[in-house]
């Protein structure tokens, strides 16, 4: 099953055109998006009946798509996740999954427009789970059960942000207006021959930046569950990023940031592709930079 959000409504994906959820259910379920997760069991039980898959298809804009799930609750992320991403960071491969917070007004669409506040943001593609049911201390072989869907996401950063001061500041540096661009759909795990080898990766126009594979990861989508689970509950509608694997810009000789008028296209097997246009926005208050390093060390995780 997929589901999207069209014009801030929920819909059904299918090859032929979408079924608005609303319209189908006969208001049974709301059109918010974020709305269906904490009814998400049920919601699955009419997606698969005739009532939703038999309705009538409807033509759809996909410059109208918006995030799949565009107000959740809690957003985490985990860093050096991939062992190549490691390597390039010069970072030591962490024991545990090393997890950070994005917040969510970082969210947007598939399609939308990226401000950079300055010439230091750098690219993250990552696959991010959508959790489905609250999960708290959930056994990694269990975790895959509390998965709503998987869609695509990229963790930008802006390095200077997230390195300054006399401790790191992930959460704020990866958390301005338009930083988790993630769609274009939500994918149940059911979809996918296994959903824990997924191809990914991302460009800049028509130069490939990063390949992968999900397989890669250090710590699987059912370990990063466990792990974040015995810590705090999950909530439905919840996000992961689940890592980048290694060709961001800040790793590179020369470094290699994103630049207004680029393109940012990001893709995963199976599930599709965002396609974010660059433009400059409003400077920091630190003022406009060059590419030069940000204080502090490494600046690329």
């Amino acid at each position: 099953m997929r589901t999207a959000n069209v014009q801030d409504r929920l819909v059904l994906v299918f090859d032929d055109g979408v079924v608005d959820v609303e319209t189908a259910a006969e208001g049974r379920f709301s059109s918010d998006p974020q709305a269906v997760f904490d009814r998400w069991a049920e919601f699955r039980a009419w997606a698969e009946s005739p009532a939703a898959t038999g309705h009538e298809r409807v033509p759809f804009d996909e410059r109208d798509l918006g995030a799949p799930v565009p107000r959740p609750r809690q957003v985490f992320a985990v860093a050096l996740n991939y062992s190549d991403h490691v390597e390039e960071s010069g970072a030591a491969t962490p024991a545990r999954p090393a997890v950070f917070t994005k917040y969510p007004t970082s969210l947007t669409g598939p399609r939308d427009t990226v401000e950079l506040p300055s010439a230091l943001v750098d690219w993250e593609v990552e696959l991010v789970v959508v959790i489905g049911a609250e999960a708290r201390r959930v056994a990694a072989a269990d975790a895959w059960r509390y998965v709503a869907g998987l869609t695509v996401g990229q963790d930008l950063s802006e390095r200077r942000v997230q390195w300054e001061g006399p401790m790191p500041q992930f959460s704020l540096g990866k958390s301005f207006p338009g930083f988790s661009p993630t769609g274009p759909v939500m994918v149940t795990p059911d979809e996918f021959a296994n959903p824990d080898d997924l191809a990914l990766g991302c460009a800049l126009d028509d130069a490939t930046m990063q390949e992968s594979r999900t397989s890669r990861m250090i710590f699987s989508v059912s370990e990063q569950i466990a792990w974040l689970s015995a810590v705090c509950p999950l909530l439905p509608g919840d996000l992961i990023f689940t890592g980048t694997p290694a060709g961001v810009g800040g790793a590179r000789e020369p470094r290699r940031f994103l630049a207004p008028g680029e393109e940012l296209h990001s893709w995963i097997e199976g599930i599709g592709e965002l396609r974010n246009p660059l433009v400059a926005g409003p400077a920091h208050p630190h003022g406009p930079h060059g590419p030069g390093n940000p204080p502090g060390s490494p600046v690329h995780r």
